[in-house]
């Protein structure tokens, strides 16, 4: 069977427009006249020592580099905007083990959040209820060079939510 030209043209055309690179992420629903985003201290349910606060700083400098929005620390009635965030369970646990020393050798961190991104009638604009993030680090075996691990993996880690947390709320993921 044999096709007329203009049909196997259009067809080509057709085909080929289909093909390309496309977004892929959603449009952002933040309403536009949110300004203003209180991000009061996330609430810590763990016995981690100041994890909220590690975590609530790097979500803050996150917005501040990546948004004009006007942060604000703590609940506010004028702002737009809440973002709450509440710390359920922070682990440490170990990963390997040096063959001759039996010593821990690596670890991993691993904490879990819920948050929840509200407007200022309380309408939820994003909620996650099960953030998990995890960061290995490694525990040096030789005493002399010892160099406490844990605290840079911990930063590593709120850096790495915080980035995931502004760009799930920005790009509706």
């Amino acid at each position: 069977m044999k096709v007329p030209a203009g049909a196997a043209a259009l067809l080509l055309l057709l085909v080929l427009a289909g093909c390309g690179y496309q977004t892929g992420g959603k449009a952002a629903t933040v309403p536009p006249d949110v300004r203003t985003v209180a991000i009061p201290v996330f609430e810590n349910r763990t016995q981690s020592y100041r994890l909220e606060q590690i975590l609530t700083a790097a979500v803050v400098r996150e917005f501040t580099t990546r948004t004009k929005y006007q942060i604000v620390h703590s609940k506010s009635d004028t702002a737009d905007a809440t973002l709450a965030g509440i710390v359920t369970q922070a682990q440490l646990a170990p990963l390997t083990y040096d063959s001759q020393t039996g010593r821990l050798t690596s670890g991993l961190v691993t904490v879990n959040m819920r948050v929840t991104f509200t407007d200022h009638t309380g309408k939820v604009l994003y909620e996650n209820q099960n953030y998990v993030f995890r960061q290995q680090y490694e525990i040096s075996t030789d005493p002399a060079s010892f160099f406490q691990e844990e605290s840079p993996a911990i930063s590593r880690l709120a850096e790495d939510f915080a980035r995931t947390l502004v760009s799930n709320i920005l790009e509706n993921y």
